[in-house]
């Protein structure tokens, strides 16, 4: 789904963004997510901004032994081919610029970092990464068309054809065009005891390597004209009301630059926060008490995301409550901003 990232990053930033707590288990074919029939997650309290994540939970472990097992808190994949973003090569540093911080019933927990290689729309495939080594390929790539010139395009077409079959990589529709279709997904793991019949607190906080567009799909242009807007427009759930407060926004403000002789007129920037919250399923039973607080930051900013439900509670934050929730997708957020460039 985010194959037009790519497309409309100008001056954008790459986003490792947030997760859910999950069990998991380091297997032969990689880390792997599991189920746990022993812990119950009583409560999530999420809070997601662009500035600070902060999530706590309350786990209680209902058997009459204690479970040890490793935890995972997988971040959004890489999206493939992320030419324009902002220092994209020094991608792999997210581990210091997130932040990441986790306590355990108010004590620091020991961290660790995984990742692990998987195929956009086939996230259990298995042995990609060992694919990719016979093949000779890197596994990270920061430029599709540069990849595609070196690698792709030395291939025979019956081998790009199974190569495609295969999923490693994707024909671009109405285009001779192949590029690399696996993506690197991170893990924040740590070990965690859950004593027998006992309840624990766990709160992660850190700081959102946060997507974004200078303009892009919003765009009144843009968006009659674009074959990606509809993925776009389900991925983030807009609907009418937004695009009219946001057509009504930046008409008024292209008016108003053409009025004061404004050359570089409108700029706005479409902001991404993806969460992952499939994994909090993996648990006993559903989230028995779970709260969202979505905060866009400014009140002229417009929000979109995909939760029935939603109320407002301040002039920039949005609230969900749910029991006995059971998550089903993951949540992407998309916040549009717009500013005057020539305060830049």
């Amino acid at each position: 789904m985010k194959k037009f990232i790519a497309l409309l990053a100008l001056g954008a930033a790459a986003a490792p963004s947030f997760a859910n707590d999950s069990s998991a288990a380091i297997g032969l074919g990689g880390l792997e997510l599991t189920q746990n029939a022993a812990i119950s997650m009583d409560s999530e309290d999420l809070f997601l901004s662009r500035q600070l994540v902060t999530v706590k939970y309350r786990f209680t472990n209902s058997s009459d032994k204690d479970v040890e097992t490793l935890v995972s808190f997988p971040l959004p994949p890489l999206p493939n081919g992320i030419e324009g973003y902002i220092d994209a090569p020094s991608f792999s540093d997210w581990r210091e610029q997130l932040e990441f911080k986790t306590l355990v019933d108010g004590k620091p927990a020991t961290l660790g970092y995984y990742e692990v290689v998987i195929l956009a729309g086939k996230p259990d495939a298995k042995g990609v990464e060992a694919r990719l080594k016979t093949l000779g390929w890197p596994i990270k790539h920061w430029d599709d068309y540069e990849f595609s010139e070196k690698y792709v395009d030395k291939l025979t077409q019956a081998e790009k054809d199974s190569l495609v079959a295969d999923g490693l990589l994707r024909k671009e529709p109405d285009s001779d065009y192949y590029a690399p279709n696996w993506q690197i997904q991170a893990h924040v793991t740590r070990k965690q005891l859950f004593p027998a019949g006992k309840t624990i607190t766990v709160e992660h906080s850190y700081k959102p390597i946060a997507g974004g567009s200078v303009g892009g799909m919003l765009s009144p242009e843009y968006r009659k004209d674009s074959e990606y807007f509809n993925e776009y427009q389900a991925a983030y759930c807009i609907d009418n009301a937004f695009l009219k407060g946001f057509d009504k926004r930046i008409y008024a403000e292209r008016a108003k630059a053409k009025a004061r002789g404004d050359e570089y007129g409108v700029a706005y920037t479409e902001h991404w926060l993806d969460y992952v919250l499939k994994s909090g399923a993996n648990w006993k039973g559903p989230i028995k008490d779970f709260r969202l607080v979505v905060d866009k930051e400014k009140p002229e900013n417009l929000v979109s995301f995909c939760m029935d439900g939603v109320k407002k509670i301040s002039p920039t934050r949005f609230e969900v409550r749910k029991s006995n929730f059971e998550p089903a997708r993951d949540i992407q957020i998309l916040i549009a901003e717009f500013y005057d460039p020539n305060a830049l």
